[in-house]
């Protein structure tokens, strides 16, 4: 064969494609087959050519076109539709993408299945917890209810157990304390109420005191014989003072002081109200205690009351 065309009866011979080009099938290039899949039927005299499958020579198509979709010769025109337009359908389902409610796996639910299962244990516990209570609650004894809910008749309710005395350490005997404006005076010794403060009945206390042979004499009962303290409250014109103790006719070994331990410059009776101790022996039962301005006593002071407190203070 020469270049170029040598005509269109021929052109399969060279090229059993040629029918496919634009150029073969403006020379008449025919299929050489007679029909099939894919083919036309060749064409009859008288009989108009019908196309089934439009075959368009390449570099013909544009693309961006809709193309029909091929079918096969004499074939009836499929039509596609997406499976859940049909009756009971379903769309199917997608790689990598979760259907709504679904687990993304193709299995059960089994989110769903967790939280049951949760939300059982936790009816299960509750009702337990509810059981227990309920038998806490019956168990209570209806003996001890009543006890403490009834009550006899008033003349048969029994008299309450007294408490047992406890054997403890006895409380101390109560020591003594007299008003001196009480006791047993001699001497110029005698009773006044004209100075304020004093503690004895109606303001009373004792005065005159400052003159020898004058004295106070108390008789104290005591429980118990031992070392005490005698304590007296005083009054002095802001100058120091002192007296004679006896205690049971002896001479004390110390005197009573009774000295200005306020420091009081001030020579009002009023406002120098204190009060001294001495260390005294005293027996069980009754002493007699005695003060008296002596001899060398500095006695210019009043007395209110005498006391016997403890040797500890």
């Amino acid at each position: 064969m020469t270049a170029g065309n040598n005509g269109a009866n021929t052109p399969e011979d060279d090229d059993p494609f040629g029918y496919l080009y634009q150029d073969g099938q403006a020379s008449g290039a025919q299929s050489p087959r007679q029909g099939g899949y894919g083919y036309p039927p060749v064409a009859q005299p008288g009989v108009p050519r019908t196309s089934y499958n439009q075959v368009r020579a390449v570099g013909e198509r544009q693309y961006g076109q809709q193309v029909p979709p091929q079918q096969p010769y004499g074939g009836p025109s499929a039509q596609y539709a997406a499976p859940e337009t049909y009756p009971g359908g379903h769309a199917p389902q997608q790689p990598g993408r979760i259907a709504p409610g679904g687990s993304g796996k193709g299995g059960p639910n089994t989110k769903g299945l967790l939280i049951g299962a949760v939300a059982v244990v936790l009816v299960v516990l509750v009702g337990i917890g509810a059981m227990l209570l309920t038998n806490q609650g019956n168990d209570k004894d209806p003996k001890k209810d009543e006890a403490a809910s009834s009550q006899a008749p008033s003349d048969q309710v029994e008299e309450s157990p007294k408490p047992e005395q406890t054997t403890g350490a006895e409380a101390p005997a109560e020591l003594p304390k007299q008003d001196a404006a009480t006791l047993k005076l001699g001497g110029s010794a005698a009773v006044d109420q004209s100075i304020k403060g004093a503690q004895g009945p109606n303001g009373s206390y004792v005065t005159g005191f400052n003159a020898v042979g004058s004295s106070v004499t108390w008789k104290a009962a005591i429980a118990e014989g031992g070392k005490y303290r005698l304590t007296v409250r005083y009054a002095i014109p802001a100058k120091d003072a002192n007296a004679t103790l006896t205690v049971n006719g002896k001479p004390n070994p110390q005197p009573i002081g009774l000295k200005n331990f306020i420091d009081s410059s001030d020579s009002n009776w009023e406002k120098n109200w204190q009060t001294t101790w001495a260390p005294v022996d005293l027996s069980k039962g009754e002493n007699e205690i005695s003060i008296s301005c002596q001899e060398g006593n500095q006695c210019d002071v009043i007395l209110d009351w005498l006391e016997v407190t403890s040797a500890n203070g």
